[in-house]
């Protein structure tokens, strides 16, 4: 029923951009604080940034400051990664995720099955 479908993975250069797109359906998206996260080979998930559906209120890992930013579309339940100035240590496969708020629970919900980001130096 939830689903999180991540898309706008792929190669890019360093320095350059991207933009992931995360498409939330079977929720009530504005009960829940959506998150991006990003795991490279033999690395732990890190926490990249997360935003409140309602409110807007947006918060930032360190790999995410400065050069990250989330968004979202509520009327088409999006939420978006816009990724600027790319390192090759930004290489991971990224995950949307949503956090149900009401629960407060210390982790999130629902994943994404994620996508990749590659980016060469």
């Amino acid at each position: 029923q939830v689903q999180l479908v991540e898309s706008g993975g792929g190669l890019v250069q360093a320095g350059g951009s991207l933009r992931l797109s995360c498409a939330a359906s079977g929720l009530t998206v504005s009960r829940y604080r959506m998150g991006w996260f990003r795991q490279a080979p033999g690395k732990e998930r890190e926490f990249v940034a997360s935003i409140n559906w309602s409110g807007g209120v947006t918060t930032y890992g360190d790999p995410a400051k400065g050069r990250f930013a989330i968004s979202r579309m509520n009327a088409q339940n999006l939420v978006y990664l816009q990724m600027d100035r790319l390192k090759p240590d930004d290489t991971a496969v990224y995950y949307c995720a949503a956090k149900n708020l009401p629960t407060g629970g210390p982790g999130y919900d629902y994943w994404g099955q994620g996508t990749q980001v590659t980016v060469s130096s």
